[in-house]
């Protein structure tokens, strides 16, 4: 796929594509959603169930606490874009495999490439490592910021992490707060 495809084009290779085991077992394949004019790009791991089920990002109890992370801070979804690194949920949930990433990994180039996000936010340990470094210590370094091409780059806990410990909220909250100051920051340049 060259870099002049229009979204329209990249969600109809998406929607088709065989290229890892995924395709087999989806029920549809979740491609990113939200404003194609955002500055800001929200990046997961990979769908779950509610997102296989109705093809779109971040719907199940995620996506509620999702959006009241964005709501805590001032933002909403129609502000933002939202994607993952795969694009169909792996059996069970499970964390993706090297090879489905890497069969993946093309589609986010070009999501990325078209809305040119001034920030990056990484939500979870897999979406850090990929994106970020392979040694990201999403407990030790959330929050953090690195900078390439003129983007802002940070990560912090992927919402269903707050399902298991919602002592967990109060800083991914915070990491998002530190987002929107740097959006601010950014405008005023």
């Amino acid at each position: 796929m060259p870099f002049q495809y229009t979204w329209d084009e990249i969600e109809q290779h998406v929607t088709v594509c065989t290229q890892c085991p995924l395709s087999r077992t989806r029920k549809r394949p979740v491609m990113g959603r939200g404003s194609h004019q955002a500055d800001i790009m929200l990046i997961a791991e990979a769908p779950g169930g509610q997102e296989d089920a109705q093809g779109i990002p971040f719907v199940g109890r995620s996506g509620e606490i999702l959006d009241n992370l964005l709501r805590d801070c001032g933002l909403g979804r129609e502000e933002i874009y939202i994607t993952n690194i795969v694009k169909c949920r792996p059996p069970g949930n499970r964390d993706p495999e090297d090879g489905e990433k890497e069969a993946c990994f093309p589609y986010l180039k070009y999501e990325t490439f078209l809305l040119r996000p001034q920030i990056i936010v990484c939500l979870g340990r897999i979406a850090a490592q990929r994106i970020i470094s392979p040694d990201f210590k999403i407990t030790r370094q959330h929050g953090t910021w690195t900078y390439r091409k003129n983007c802002a780059l940070t990560a912090t806990y992927h919402p269903s992490a707050i399902l298991r410990d919602a002592s967990k909220y109060e800083a991914v909250r915070a990491d998002f707060c530190e987002v929107v100051k740097k959006r601010i920051a950014y405008n005023r340049q």
